[in-house]
């Protein structure tokens, strides 16, 4: 394809749809142009400022006719940060982009025509993460600065608060940032791999209150531990576990391999629904505790377990799901790779009193056959992958097993939709899909399958 326009040229523009990044996606003669900052259904001029053979990219330089559902985005950093993408389009407005996005995708890629149910939102769709992860750095002059990275970068956003995040992760970006320097603390500088705090992860209980501070440093020697200590506690009195994590390598990755409690417990607790769980500074937990209730509920709906069934989870991580459905179930086995995390699942499974449980560590589509020859078939088999969706072999053996009912709870529904393929062609009939939103005022959205044997 030869490019219709050029770089630099002024054009007139409707906006069709929203890429996975949030760009709005405008056409001309078949050619994509990405326009950040454009919503479906508006016509603007833009500036294009890039041409690639495929596609290009282009600049707003005045709306002609905007989309109703055009607000003014609340938060300050929106235009800088890469935290959200959708602040704004109104929030009903997200919710039936949503719905659409993902009604699309399981047309276009996976030939499904089951249901696409409207997105279950929020009542408040603020202030809903339980747990941030602020990275800390130097800006231009040598000050401190700590927010969350550029869309696309690793450039740090200096912020003092976020909207979608816990006052007690605002307090780190704000007060403790400003005090690091007076306990002598200086923040870890990528380029020069220099300094000591790398990030700061603030985990909070939403049932139980309980908040967890993370302090990620570049050496295990940390003379200013006990400093850090008494500034945290004196910040966020509701704290109740102040953790070091010891992260030497030069990477993009926030965590290492060592973990400290440097002051209070080793955990903190939260509940979802009637299950208590004990989360760790590394342990696996939907950041959204209300829409997780929400998501698993869906879930368990669809499971229709009467109290005598056998089920399956795969990818069970901590046994959230496992938990959930262990409620109404006759017996769960879950299966993760993580060794980790099924020591988490174990735990969670005593502290709830679940009897009716069994979690094991491995590949679930080596664990899953081997559990057949044994003798232990499953009447429900929940899934909930990765973003890249779930191992072929897994697929090929839910085709051979014939559980007579498939959950599969999603956070991609690209690969969602390529999955649902696969088991449609292996003998499954998609009966409706409900997408859930996890994470207002970005484009990702979570979506709950449900699947019979035919």
């Amino acid at each position: 394809m030869t490019a219709p326009i050029n770089k630099n040229d002024r054009t007139t523009v409707y906006i069709e749809d929203l890429t996975h990044d949030g760009n709005g996606v405008a056409k001309i003669n078949g050619y994509p142009l990405f326009i950040q900052g454009a919503l479906p259904g508006e016509t603007m001029e833009v500036h294009v400022v890039k041409t690639l053979k495929n596609y290009g990219f282009a600049k707003i330089i005045g709306i002609t006719e905007k989309s109703p559902d055009r607000v003014d985005a609340p938060c300050d950093y929106f235009a800088q940060c890469g935290g959200c993408q959708l602040q704004h389009l109104s929030y009903e407005g997200q919710l039936k982009w949503k719905q659409n996005m993902v009604a699309n995708v399981m047309k276009r890629l996976g030939k499904i025509d089951a249901p696409v149910l409207p997105v279950k939102g929020m009542d408040e769709p603020w202030h809903y993460r339980n747990k941030s992860q602020i990275p800390f750095g130097l800006g231009d002059s040598g000050q401190t600065v700590a927010g969350f990275y550029k869309m696309k970068s690793h450039a740090i956003v200096d912020m003092e608060r976020c909207l979608i995040q816990t006052g007690e992760a605002d307090m780190m970006m704000a007060d403790f940032k400003e005090k690091l320097a007076t306990l002598g603390i200086r923040p870890y500088d990528e380029q020069s791999n220099r300094g000591m705090l790398r990030h700061v992860v603030v985990r909070k209980g939403r049932a139980t209150g309980e908040v967890m501070i993370v302090l990620v440093t570049k050496s295990r020697k940390f003379p200013q531990a006990e400093a850090a200590i008494e500034l945290l506690r004196e910040l966020v009195p509701n704290v109740t576990s102040i953790v070091q994590n010891i992260n030497g390598e030069k990477t993009n990755v926030i965590f290492g391999n060592e973990t400290l409690t440097l002051w209070g417990k080793d955990t903190i607790e939260d509940t979802i629904g009637n299950v208590r769980f004990e989360i760790s500074a590394r342990s696996f937990y939907q950041v959204n505790p209300l829409q997780t209730e929400v998501l698993y509920k869906q879930a368990l709906d669809y499971a229709q377990l009467t109290g005598n069934e056998r089920v399956i989870d795969a990818y069970c991580g901590i046994g959230s799901i496992s938990l959930f459905l262990a409620q109404q179930a006759g017996h769960v086995m879950g299966v993760e790779i993580v060794p980790q995390a099924i020591e988490d699942a174990k735990r969670n499974a005593e502290l709830n009193g679940f009897t009716n449980t069994y979690f094991e560590a491995g590949p679930a589509e080596e664990v899953i056959p081997r559990w057949y020859k044994e003798g232990k078939e499953a009447d429900v088999l929940v899934v909930d992958p990765p973003r890249k969706g779930c191992d072929e072999a897994l697929l090929n053996t839910i085709i051979e097993q014939k559980p007579k009912r498939v959950v599969y709870v999603s956070c991609n529904p690209a690969t969602l939709a390529r999955d649902l393929r696969i088991l449609e062609d292996g003998g499954y009939k998609t009966q409706e899909v409900q997408p859930v939103d996890m994470f207002p005022h970005t484009t990702h959205c979570e979506a709950v399958a449900w699947l019979e044997l035919v």
